[in-house]
């Protein structure tokens, strides 16, 4: 008997729960606007980041990363085409780790 009251009562307390439960449930559609953001990066090489990182992301998302080395660099833009599947070409992925090489690497 001991072993059959535990379960049971497991059992009624989803019972007697769920009607409650289910009727005071309302579920409402948001619509959500992100803030417009036209910054683009400049100088030399910001073309390559600019015509591929900006689809998904940021210009100020990209600059508030931390400092990283070229390898660290280089395997996050690597899993962007790797994970993500960007359609970044392998020539852009070079100028894309170079640049942020030059501006957001560990000195």
């Amino acid at each position: 008997m001991w072993r059959i009251l535990p379960s049971t009562a497991v059992f009624l307390s989803f019972v007697i729960a769920y009607p409650v439960g289910a009727a005071s449930i309302q579920l409402k559609s948001t619509k959500v606007e992100y803030p417009a953001s036209d910054a683009v990066f400049t100088g030399n090489g910001a073309d390559a980041i600019n015509n591929n990182c900006l689809a998904c992301h940021s210009a100020d998302h990209v600059l508030y990363q931390p400092l990283l080395s070229k390898e660290a660099w280089a395997e996050v833009v690597h899993k962007m085409v790797t994970a993500y599947k960007a359609p970044i070409l392998p020539d852009d992925e070079k100028q894309i780790v170079e640049y942020l090489v030059k501006t957001k690497s560990i000195p």
